[in-house]
């Protein structure tokens, strides 16, 4: 199924450890690009976090945000290294013996490296809820991502109606077409006085016809719109394949336009190339 490489999602969770917000935005792009922003609390978990979206989302620049905000210490809990606060006191009061003048604030102590223990548990848990909550928002993203690959599939298909009708009415023309070109040629011929050889004539006649022929062009035309439509039901990844059968729907339609010996031909060959230059940027969407 066809999916688009624009989406966003956005997701918060909270625990006792405090509040995670993920956000997720994607855009276009030729290759998968994974640009993330994450707190030093986070920054060990980048790499799994990496995998995990590659294994999710094949192209597109993604952005990751992690925005996070710690409990506050009331809530949190505080646990003090007895050992580390003993031997801080110790070497204090060592101090305080040559400089008695001097007083020790008990808040200071406590910022002192290595007093406060660090949550472990709570880092664990922490990093649990990490991963979790990117699980998550990328669950949405690619929700995202698919549902406006359908409204996409949608246009695509229209489009391609537009061109197979076009297709349609070219090719309906193509008897009149000759016939009025075999009909402008003796007129021309009437208007020369010289002997003209009629078999001559009917070779050259059947030379510029296979000239100016666009049968082969719209049969191609005809079997790159049904590739096209084949692409947007299939179940894989359809933005480089569709990205190449725009390029050849296009080369089409400009062969026939240079081959056109009739108006509305010629108009609705540049019909055509609108039609298939507003499925080229639609394609550019396409994962």
């Amino acid at each position: 199924m066809i999916a688009s490489m624009t989406g966003f999602a956005r997701r918060e969770i909270s625990g006792p450890w405090g509040t995670l917000v993920c956000e997720l935005r994607s855009v276009n792009h030729r290759f998968l690009e994974a640009g993330f922003r994450l707190p030093d609390d986070l920054r060990s978990a980048e790499g799994e976090l990496r995998q995990h979206l590659a294994r999710e989302v094949r192209r597109g620049k993604v952005d990751c945000v992690f925005t996070y905000r710690r409990a506050q210490a009331s809530e949190a809990g505080l646990e003090v290294d007895t050992q580390a606060l003993e031997r801080l006191l110790a070497r204090l009061k060592d101090l305080g013996r040559s400089f008695p003048a001097h007083t020790v604030n008990l808040i200071d102590v406590l910022r002192w490296p290595g007093v406060l223990k660090e949550d472990t548990a709570g880092g664990e848990e922490l990093m649990v809820a990490t991963r979790a909550l990117f699980g998550s928002t990328l669950e949405d993203l690619v929700a995202a991502r698919t549902r406006e690959g359908l409204r996409l599939k949608e246009i695509l298909e229209l489009r391609c109606t537009s061109l197979e009708d076009q297709v349609r009415q070219v090719r309906a023309r193509l008897p009149d077409v000759q016939t009025h070109l075999r009909a402008r040629l003796d007129e021309r011929l009437k208007e020369l006085t010289a002997n003209v050889d009629q078999d001559r004539l009917e070779q050259e006649l059947a030379v510029l016809l296979q000239r100016l022929d666009v049968d082969e062009e719209l049969e191609r035309l005809s079997g790159h719109i049904q590739e096209v439509r084949r692409v947007l039901k299939a179940n894989e990844p359809a933005g480089r394949r569709l990205d190449f059968l725009m390029q050849e729907l296009n080369r089409e339609a400009n062969t026939l336009s240079s081959k056109s010996q009739d108006l509305d031909t010629t108009r609705s060959a540049v019909d055509m190339k609108v039609v298939i230059e507003q499925m080229r940027e639609q394609v550019q969407n396409a994962e």
